[in-house]
């Protein structure tokens, strides 16, 4: 079924381009994105009407391409643990409390007030503080953490108790979702682990987005806390379907397995679908697309595999090693050739197949950086640096822009909805 026969949520997610069309102009709320990655994050919530002042990446090569798309941004290249976060406060001028969000991804797992010792021999564990340390400084209006489903059943949910009772020891009134990126737009199975705080709202789970699509679901994951089912899941059997593979890659060149071509690409088609208009926006041609060249026996076992299916169709013979001996109901994404009318497989570091279904659906190669970062809901325009197997690791570490848009946008009506309470207060 092609895009333009499907009503899809797209229309409504993307509301900053109607707001940006219609003349309307509003004050951005402010934001600091710690633990940046390329910006996902931060793109995602710019659309949404965030300005990110400051953004810190310890990777050279993130922190590049963030700067690169978000040239207004202070963009520090650092290790966090290093980093004054008074300096940085008084680098942007701000007092405290002035600053509206403060985002990020810190790694959590050994997260514990009450057992600081854990895990002493893996330094990331404890990076959760200097995200602690930086709502102490600023007591910015409201705080998002981004993290993995696992987060949730980790330590039997002792490191996400000790994170909502930090927050709340520092005057935030919090809680946490699971959410479902297709749900908003997302055309790939990914999940991620919300968990958001406010200083003047007192309704913290109101703030969590609605989602605004039906999509298959598949829980494999511990999905209850304190007692309760955290994944958000629609309400309404009436929404618009989700955004599949082909809506979202159908109108880019077509390439041969290991074709460059010229850096920047011309469409070869008028967008078909939302997903294509929207990514399109600002785009001058489609850059970051290259093919990786596949190995002459992967060449061979993907002339077997048809749209939708994966290993199984490789003949015995040609099977890696490891996988003659799998069972035909496990691994069901190896060597897989994405279904064009369903959702991709989990973005993730590296296209390789046999780690998912990465393989093109009616194309015999892997997917490109850009394809890639089309199923992750990056804007065309949004320019990748580093080498190829750099710009791979970058997409798939991302958090989707599309849903860092849903997320900011119930933020921002929370923020909103606070601030009015207060005028009414002061009145």
């Amino acid at each position: 079924m092609s895009g333009e026969d499907r009503q899809t949520c797209l229309p409504l997610l993307y509301l900053p381009r109607l707001r940006a069309e219609s003349g309307r102009s509003e004050m951005p709320h402010t934001m600091i994105d710690l633990f940046a990655g390329a910006g996902g994050l931060s793109e995602g919530l710019r659309e949404a009407g965030f300005e990110a002042l400051y953004a810190n990446e310890i990777m050279p090569r993130y922190a590049e391409t963030y700067h690169l798309n978000h040239p207004d941004t202070i963009v520090e290249s650092s290790d966090i643990r290093d980093v004054e976060a008074g300096k940085v406060r008084s680098m942007l001028n701000l007092a405290k409390g002035e600053l509206d969000l403060l985002a990020g991804g810190p790694p959590c797992q050994g997260f514990s007030i009450n057992a600081p010792v854990r895990s002493v021999g893996d330094r990331r564990n404890h990076l959760f503080r200097e995200f602690l340390r930086f709502a102490e400084e600023f007591e910015p209006q409201a705080v998002m953490i981004e993290n993995v489903p696992g987060l949730v059943s980790f330590q039997n949910g002792e490191t996400l108790s000790a994170i909502l009772k930090s927050l709340e020891q520092l005057g935030y009134k919090s809680d946490v979702q699971i959410l479902y990126a297709p749900h908003f737009g997302v055309p790939q199975t990914r999940w991620r682990t919300i968990i958001l705080g406010f200083r003047d709202y007192n309704e913290p789970l109101a703030a969590f987005p609605e989602p605004l699509a039906l999509a298959p679901v598949r829980v494999n994951f511990t999905s209850r806390f304190a007692g309760r089912d955290i994944v958000k899941l629609p309400s309404s059997s009436e929404l618009p379907s989700f955004t599949s593979v082909r809506e979202a890659i159908g109108d880019l060149p077509h390439l041969r397995n290991g074709e460059a071509g010229t850096e920047v690409k011309e469409y070869p088609v008028p967008p078909v679908s939302d997903f294509q208009r929207i990514v399109r926006t600002g785009s001058f041609g489609v850059i970051n697309h290259e093919a990786a060249r596949l190995s002459p026996i992967n060449m061979r076992r993907l002339s077997y595999i048809q749209p939708g299916r994966n290993w199984t169709d490789i003949p015995h013979d040609l099977l890696p090693e490891g996988m003659k001996r799998a069972r035909t109901s496990d691994h069901t994404k190896r060597y897989g050739r994405v279904d064009p009318d369903g959702l991709a497989s989990t973005i993730l570091t590296k296209c390789d197949p046999h780690w998912g279904a990465y393989f093109h659906y009616d194309q015999d190669r892997a997917f490109t950086v850009r394809e890639a970062a089309r199923l992750q809901t990056f804007p065309d325009s949004f320019r990748f640096t580093g080498s190829r197997v750099e710009q791979y690791e970058q997409v798939g570490n991302a958090v989707p822009p599309f849903l860092a848009v849903a997320v900011g946008r119930s933020i921002s009506r929370a923020l909103q909805s606070a601030n009015q309470s207060a005028s009414r207060t002061v009145a």
